[in-house]
């Protein structure tokens, strides 16, 4: 391999790496999220993203902890919500450490992160609190769902455990994947965009009494992962939106 071709190879995989942003929610170690620093560095990835923070993740311990990655950390985006640090993201991908869930189908990050790699859409991949990880509304907020298969006897990673079994599988991907463009190009929806198709459509569906306040959550949760699977195009839920503006027209003026 020529040195420029190696020089459009690593500026390629670059790109790649920085449309997929590692997002925390609520961590409660400066040490875990000062490790998370230096693994993203360690594994070429940059935009970590850290919502409403139980501790100081510009403190010693952190910075003591991210080693040659502080610039990652100092860089670090901090939020209030899981939802503004999604905003611009086709593409979510939740961690779990449970084996079973009722509704929400588990992957490991061999079967699901591929996924990220199938174009250069915007992305994250999502990981939770130390002590009790994401609650089923956060989980919701993703596409698909990963957990990493362990010891069944101590199944329990630590959070910059799994962050960095993540992401080594993100560098490898990064390193032999050739991101695929659709023959016709789509503009993913982002995660924003469908928060509020799915905001409008829970709301006509309480008014015409399909969903009723009591249920509207758990129904909503089974639409959700329905338009999710379909990969909207943000064309397509905008025409969408404009159908359930004209039912809720007609209702109201019916």
């Amino acid at each position: 391999m020529t040195k420029n071709t190696q020089q459009r190879t690593n500026n390629k995989e670059h790109t790649t790496n920085n449309k997929i942003r590692i997002i925390l929610v609520e961590p409660a170690g400066p040490l875990n999220v000062g490790s998370v620093a230096r693994i993203l560095k360690n594994m070429g990835l940059s935009r970590l993203v850290v919502v409403n923070p139980q501790c100081d993740i510009g403190g010693p311990q952190a910075r003591q902890m991210a080693v040659h990655g502080l610039d990652v950390l100092r860089s670090a985006e901090v939020v209030e919500t899981l939802p503004e640090a999604l905003q611009g993201c086709q593409k979510a991908i939740a961690t779990t450490g449970r084996t079973r869930h009722p509704t929400i189908p588990l992957e490991t990050p061999q079967e699901v992160l591929p996924w990220l790699f199938e174009d250069e859409q915007e992305s994250a991949l999502i990981f939770g609190r130390e002590d009790s990880g994401l609650t089923n509304e956060e989980l919701n907020y993703a596409q698909r769902c990963l957990t990493i298969p362990a010891n069944p006897d101590y199944a329990s990673l630590n959070l910059a455990q799994a962050v960095a079994v993540c992401v080594y599988e993100l560098y490898q991907l990064s390193s032999h994947f050739s991101p695929m463009l659709p023959q016709e190009e789509r503009q993913l929806a982002t995660l924003d965009e469908l928060e509020g198709y799915f905001q409008q459509l829970e709301g006509l569906l309480l008014k015409v009494g399909y969903l009723y306040p009591h249920t509207a959550s758990s129904r909503m949760e089974k639409f959700r992962r329905l338009y999710k699977r379909g990969e909207l195009s943000s064309e397509e839920v905008a025409m969408l939106r404009g159908i359930l503006r004209q039912v809720s027209w007609a209702v109201d003026n019916g």
